[in-house]
């Protein structure tokens, strides 16, 4: 927002240089962005006197502060900082802040006004004004150029005058070109078209107001102007409009049609409901004090719904308890009144007001919101630099911000990187992830990159390598821990992905490409972290390489997935071809639920020596690692404490469809050393149950 130091004194007569002015500005929260030199001729007559330093001030307003999206509004948190009295526009005076007050009886000069969508519009006033359409004095036309607006003609810089100086957007029609001199407030008809004031016609729908006559629409309400009642060289009689729009309704407009405007801004951020016959009387006074015309003298103000400012109870204890500091009722009582709040002491020894919030704060709805604003004006630089004493324990933290610390420990140590990536993607990327459930869809989304809630981890991380490989990264360990999505809820999971060699690069040993089995190692890790033991069992994934899948389960729960990145897949997301990648995703909150509840003791150290045997063994290559191991476990006495697979070899001397699979087996007995009878026998047992049970061949 521009602000003309200048223009800013016509409502506080401050003496301050611009710089300081904007510097106690920022400090109260409206950061000033920019100074400008203010140009040549912005003074109004009578003004020309006044040397004190001018310039224009670049003010960054934030989206809860549309009051100060005006002149006025900045002037009313100057008066406030400085202590002075603010000068509003005020009827029946003389000079350029006055107004002169407008009647509200009917005459023949009247437009009828109708409100048809009371839901999306709760106030819109009118004024009929005779006009003389020509070029604007100087010093209005360097003021609107100095905000950023270019001047067009009397009418239409009054208008814009108004909107910068109030902050009440208006506009102006040609009373001729209105059909049966009616103003009609309605929604559009399905397909109804208008030609906006940049020569642009809209297709519009019924969600979205029109301001419309008898016959045809008029204007888009709260963004633009029709041309066909544009005020033009010819026009002689013209009606003012002001009004109040839902800011739900101009932003939803605003959006579908791809028009932003001066006046959309500030509708969609909440205007002031009681601004509008203010403006409409203070721009009838502009026209005539600027010889361009003079208002006919009615002013039709339809509000089928009465503003009511709501009230709020503040007490002085409970500024200092949020603030920290102690902060006097008379300096609580000056800075709201200074803002525009009106305070009513109520009864008792403790200070505490009824406060009536005006209509430009629609930021204020709770007394933490007034505590705010004594604190932004006392001064937040007079907080106490100790922090309160603590009267009461912290509450505990949420026990997943340690678990998922100790996944991340464990990913980073096994040489993953983290990455953060956005939660909403693609629908497209979206679909091989979902398995069948309908996607999680964003209602307002900011393209069509972003549409959907993300069902999993991994079309981030998979875009996350592919942008890592076309900057020639062969080498890729990538891991992300955060929430995914689906129509059943949430959920938080961990995911990694991997892809080019499994080791790091060295002269002693040639490359090794990562396979499946470097991948399940990282998942089974990922149990052992939480004292879960994970297996694996064949899975069917479109998102998967069949036969390189497989499903992660605590007991008989499916809790994730790892296997290698379909090709097809791989290549959409402009993967190399040929290159292996493999993703795992395990979900966290079912592997917390897996977890043992009971306190895990140490177990001490072994106090006797191990027996180590190793086995081969030639059973069918389609058996999985488990089920040779669950076998073993099932024939094995209590004291075999290790099954570890060390050598798997097909090739030469093997017949085809068998496996030579090489097993370690250690027994011990926690309470002494076992005999060489005692594990030849228990070995010997467990070869009969695998060829009982699989057909295994000892080697």
């Amino acid at each position: 927002m521009k602000i003309l130091v200048s223009w800013l004194r016509d409502f506080v007569d401050v003496d301050d240089t611009p710089a300081e002015i904007g510097r106690r500005l920022s400090l109260r929260g409206l950061a000033l962005e920019g100074l400008e030199p203010a140009p040549p001729g912005v003074l109004p007559p009578g003004r020309e006197g006044d040397t004190r330093p001018d310039a224009v001030m670049d003010i960054d307003v934030t989206a809860n502060r549309p009051d100060c999206l005006s002149v006025a509004g900045v002037a009313r948190e100057v008066a406030a900082i400085y202590n002075l009295p603010l000068r509003l526009p005020a009827p029946d005076g003389s000079g350029l802040l006055s107004v002169r007050a407008l009647k509200t009886v009917a005459s023949d000069a009247a437009v009828s006004v109708r409100i048809d969508a009371p839901d999306l519009c709760g106030r819109y006033a009118g004024a009929v004004a005779d006009v003389a359409v020509g070029p604007s004095p100087a010093w209005m036309v360097a003021r609107l150029q100095a905000s950023g607006v270019r001047a067009i003609n009397t009418v239409v810089d009054v208008t814009n005058y108004v909107l910068l100086e109030l902050g009440q957007p208006m506009h102006a029609f040609d009373h001729a070109k209105l059909a049966g001199h009616a103003i009609v407030v309605r929604t559009a008809t399905p397909g109804e078209t208008l030609v906006t004031l940049d020569g642009k016609t809209r297709t519009l729908d019924p969600a979205m107001l029109l301001i419309a006559d008898e016959a045809r629409g008029a204007a888009i309400g709260g963004v633009m102007g029709g041309a066909d009642s544009e005020v033009g060289p010819s026009t002689r009689r013209i009606v003012f409009e002001s009004a109040w729009f839902k800011p739900q309704s101009v932003r939803l407009t605003s959006r579908r049609l791809g028009l932003r405007s001066e006046a959309s801004q500030r509708f969609e951020r909440g205007a002031d409901p009681t601004a509008p016959v203010r403006a409409m009387a203070r721009a009838c006074a502009l026209l005539e004090y600027i010889g361009a015309g003079r208002a006919a003298g009615t002013v039709v103000d339809c509000h089928p719904r009465p503003y009511a400012p709501p009230v709020i109870t503040l007490t002085a204890g409970a500024v200092v308890g949020l603030l920290g500091m102690d902060v006097p009722a008379g300096a609580i009582v000056r800075i709201l009144t200074a803002l525009g709040f009106t305070l009513q002491a109520l009864p008792g020894d403790a200070p505490a007001w009824d406060v009536t919030v005006p209509g430009w704060r629609g930021d204020v709805r709770r007394d933490v919101d007034l505590i705010e604003e004594v604190g932004r004006h006392h001064g937040f630089e007079h907080l106490p630099s100790t922090f309160p004493a603590v009267e009461h324990a912290p509450p505990p933290s949420d026990p997943r911000i340690a678990r998922d610390a100790r996944i991340r420990r464990a990913l980073l140590g096994m040489g993953f990187s983290e990455a953060i990536t956005f939660a909403f993607i693609d629908a497209t990327a979206a679909q091989p992830f979902l398995g069948g459930e309908a996607p999680v869809a964003l209602a307002n989304p900011l393209s069509e990159k972003f549409a959907v809630m993300r069902p999993s981890l991994l079309p981030g991380l998979v875009d996350a390598v592919s942008h890592n490989r076309r900057r020639e990264r062969r080498d890729v360990q990538l891991f992300e821990i955060g929430t995914a999505f689906s129509a059943a809820g949430e959920r938080r999971s961990a995911a990694c992905i991997w892809t080019g060699t499994a080791v790091p690069d060295d002269w002693s040993q040639t490359d090794r490409q990562v396979d499946f089995f470097d991948l399940s190692g990282v998942v089974e890790q990922l149990g052992a972290v939480m004292d879960v033991p994970l297996t694996l069992a064949p899975a069917d994934r479109p998102f998967l390489t069949p036969g390189r899948a497989a499903d992660v389960r605590a007991g008989a729960t499916v809790i994730g997935i790892v296997g290698a990145l379909d090709a097809s897949l791989a290549a959409s997301r402009e993967l190399p071809e040929g290159e292996a990648v493999y993703v795992a995703e395990v979900n966290l909150d079912a592997l917390t639920a897996a977890a043992p509840s009971a306190t895990r003791f140490a177990t001490p150290l072994p106090r006797h020596p191990s027996s180590v045997r190793d086995l081969a063994l030639l059973v069918d290559d389609t058996l999985s690692a488990a089920t040779v191991r669950d076998t073993i476990r099932s024939a094995a006495p209590e004291t075999l404490v290790q099954v570890r697979e060390f050598d798997r070899y097909q090739g030469k001397g093997i017949p085809d469809g068998k496996v030579s699979l090489a097993i370690r087996l250690t027994f011990r007995a926690p309470e002494r050393t076992l005999t060489d009878a005692e594990v030849h026998d228990a070995v010997a047992r467990i070869v009969a149950r695998l060829q009982e049970a699989l057909g295994a061949v000892q080697r």
